[in-house]
């Protein structure tokens, strides 16, 4: 059996992404947020088609859901694939359903052509990756792998202050030791990774969200590496006072400073060049008056890049370029880390695998790192692990214009049967 000769069903596929679809929130493109009616609906309707397709379903403490194809070697490890449930608020219907609506329908074909695996094959559903209803992103994953020691469940809550672990007991779910095992347990309340020791590869099947492959025109991207990413909320503090009676150099403007920090942000991102990216994506200025100067400014700030050292290294001269600014200016300057990803390559024998077959498969590709953060990025430290992209129609994602076509969905699809074959029937 040779790759080429694989062709999954991309109807099925393309039913189910559909069907994904409709369990969203009123309002424009798809909204289902973790935990929300919607997500639940979407949840047990995963649950219901794995099922009627014969596999062994189950979920987990925080509502990850299985489905399982059981190998005829008990004793080797899972091959894992899918991607996430959840949505932004008034996002498309590709990001991370494609994932999982392509992982159900190869792993079913696999099964109705091919039999028995040897390894046992699951197709995941995270509960959640985008982080848009609750302050911490990967909540799915991030169990599965141990990054997180459950005490956030407790700590983190929305903007109604509703906490994860109130939305949980909602859903009628709650993380439970016995779920995992016991040394995976106590591995979990320590704080150390992974939970699910069984996993012995995980592939990712994802939209681009941008623009490169569209404009290469081609079919398919085969990530090196997802990049690592920081975040800051920064405080600058100066003086609130009279727009009209306070002379120009006289003045502490919290604003105005923020402004020459956030040009300066840009200016060094520019000469750091690619794959460096620094955005500020929210800015709030106090009192926010049209006659007062502004005596605060409270804006975000997000880094990436996919090598640790060069991020560590603009991040530090970025804070330290912000805190030149301050004193020169009379302001305070505060900055408060959010978020800290590690670089997260991928698994270079799986990608010279991936290449291999879509080679055979006529596939038109190229290696490219990810500037979006991914539930790989939290496998790939964990076991051997690849992510592989289809086009991202302009590249807009995130948004209702979010659009994929049926042929490139296809093509991502093909490929990751064949690997999934290959990882899965062949003996090692």
């Amino acid at each position: 059996m040779s790759a080429p000769a694989i062709k999954a069903p991309a109807r099925q596929m393309m039913e189910l992404l559909e069907e994904l679809a409709a369990f969203s929130a009123p309002g424009p493109g798809v909204s289902r947020l973790l935990y929300t009616p919607e997500w639940l609906q979407g949840q047990r309707f995963l649950q219901e088609r794995m099922a009627a397709l014969g596999m062994e379903v189950r979920t987990d403490g925080v509502g990850n859901v299985y489905g399982r194809f059981a190998g005829s070697q008990p004793a080797a490890k899972v091959i894992l694939t899918g991607s996430h449930i959840d949505t932004v608020l008034n996002g498309g219907k590709y990001d991370g359903a494609y994932g999982i609506a392509a992982a159900v329908t190869a792993l079913h074909y696999l099964r109705q052509n091919f039999g028995q695996p040897l390894r046992t094959v699951e197709a995941v559903a995270f509960c959640e990756e985008e982080g848009s209803r609750f302050p911490l992103a990967y909540w799915g994953s991030g169990n599965v792998t141990g990054l997180y020691d459950g005490s956030e469940a407790q700590r983190c809550a929305d903007s109604a202050g509703v906490t994860i672990a109130s939305a949980m007991e909602g859903c009628g779910l709650g993380r439970r030791p016995e779920d995992c095992g016991t040394a995976a347990a106590a591995g979990y309340a320590a704080g150390r990774a992974p939970l699910r020791e069984d996993i012995g590869t995980f592939v990712e099947l994802h939209i681009e969200q941008g623009i490169v492959l569209e404009q290469a025109g081609l079919e398919i991207g085969i990530v090196e590496a997802i990049v690592g990413q920081r975040r800051y909320s920064v405080k600058v503090a100066g003086s609130t006072n009279h727009a009209g009676t306070t002379p120009m150099g006289l003045r502490r403007d919290a604003l105005a400073g923020a402004a020459e920090m956030l040009l300066a942000m840009e200016q060094a991102a520019i000469a750091a060049g690619n794959p460096l990216v620094a955005t500020c994506g929210k800015l709030e200025a106090v009192p926010g008056t049209p006659n007062v100067i502004p005596g605060e400014v409270q804006f975000t700030l997000d880094v990436r890049h996919s090598e640790a050292d060069a991020l560590e290294h603009f991040c530090s001269m970025l804070l330290a370029a912000f805190e030149e600014i301050a004193w020169k200016r009379g302001l305070t300057l505060q900055a408060t880390a959010t978020l800290a990803t590690a670089p997260a390559p991928m698994d270079t024998g799986l990608n010279q695998q991936l290449q291999h077959i879509a080679r055979q498969q006529g596939r038109s590709f190229r290696s490219m790192v990810s500037g979006a953060g991914h539930d790989a990025q939290l496998f790939a430290p964990v076991c051997p692990t690849a992510m592989i992209f289809v086009p991202s129609r302009a590249g807009i994602s995130h948004a209702p214009e979010e659009y994929s076509s049926p042929d490139e969905l296809a093509a991502g699809l093909n490929l990751l049967t064949a690997v999934l074959y290959e990882l899965a029937y062949k003996e090692s």
